[in-house]
């Protein structure tokens, strides 16, 4: 299955029955008088969360939701048949935008939101509504209100805890494979990553979803690569996991790149909790290993922590540092974080 995550729909909303004009004419009755019916309500177009769904890949295959008019009114006051809702299903973490691309409409990051996207039209009403003691016969009847045409964007930003951060090839889908049960594409070569891949991981009998995104390079905040297409993937995470390549000759550069293209990028990426991870450590010595971590410790201001996706070395530990900030973010109202491990 193929991963979309913003796509465009247009939508309309039923419109109205018209009404009826009609006159009661049964023998031996002189005065029937009028009995047109109402129209029947046009229907609504609405817009549900489900569970299941991962990606917005139906809509690229239809494009157009209609609701269904409503019908119009008959003799012997029968009111029309309202027209059936049409309804969007979506996966949780959805946001709806208006045509503007900017104005957000609804963000529906619960199971079972359902929210009304277009309302349908009323139905008109028939002659009977217009008889009065000086107009005992009215030949007039409403029509039946048009319905709602709009346009609309459904993007989505994927439910996860932790979210994957670090230029192309710094072990991402590496981990992600090597601690879950995902299978991300994975190669020797830049952005072998196009689309983000969700994974859950479990350590001292907790589990949690981790995100994988493609790799960010610099100016990716200004559209360049892919991270920018998917950086709002991760704006839900409760905690980031920077992982910076050790094998890398760059390696202060790397660090800076991910971190001023997040701060660039805006959304409060930069104000979330960040781990920062030195990968790839099997690729070198305990030598190496020291050097490296004390070199970007002093560069950042922040604890580096050692790991290995290809070898699973460190993993665990790493797990278990993430961890207190998921309990945390599901349960706002607990105050402890064990954050010890920071300086």
């Amino acid at each position: 299955m193929k991963f979309l995550d913003l796509c465009k729909v247009y939508i309309r909303s039923g419109s109205g029955g018209n009404g009826c004009v009609a006159f009661r004419r049964e023998k031996f009755i002189e005065y029937g008088g009028p009995n047109g019916g109402d129209g029947g309500g046009g229907g609504d177009v609405w817009v549900e969360t489900v569970d299941g769904l991962n990606t917005l890949i139906d809509f690229r295959y239809q494009q157009h939701f209609f609701a269904e008019n409503g019908r119009a009114g008959a003799g012997r006051q029968m009111t029309g048949r309202d027209g059936d809702d049409i309804v969007l299903r979506v996966p949780v973490g959805t946001e709806i935008l208006d045509e503007d691309q900017e104005t957000v409409i609804a963000d529906l990051d619960t199971l079972g939101e359902r929210l009304l996207l277009a309302r349908g039209g009323n139905g008109g009403w028939g002659n009977l509504h217009f008889k009065t003691a000086t107009n005992q016969a009215p030949r007039r009847a409403n029509p039946g209100q048009p319905g709602v045409e709009r346009t609309i964007w459904l993007r989505l930003k994927l439910i996860a805890d932790v979210g994957l951060l670090g230029l192309p090839n710094a072990g991402k889908s590496t981990f992600l494979a090597s601690t879950s049960n995902a299978r991300p594409k994975i190669a020797d070569y830049p952005f072998t990553t196009l689309y983000p891949n969700l994974g859950v991981v479990g350590v001292d009998n907790r589990e949690f979803v981790v995100a994988d995104i493609p790799g960010l390079i610099e100016g990716a905040h200004e559209g360049r690569g892919l991270g920018d297409l998917f950086l709002g993937h991760v704006e839900r995470c409760a905690v980031l996991l920077h992982l910076v390549d050790g094998s890398s000759g760059t390696l202060l550069e790397d660090y800076d790149t991910i971190l001023t293209e997040i701060e660039e990028y805006g959304a409060g990426l930069a104000d979330k909790p960040r781990i920062v991870v030195l990968n790839k450590i099997d690729t070198m010595d305990a030598e190496e290993r020291a050097f490296l971590k004390d070199e970007l410790e002093a560069h950042s201001g922040e604890k580096v922590m050692l790991m290995s996706g290809a070898s699973k070395e460190g993993t665990v530990d790493v797990l278990r540092a993430l961890r207190p900030y998921v309990d945390a973010a599901r349960a706002p109202a607990t105050p402890e974080v064990d954050d010890a491990w920071r300086p």
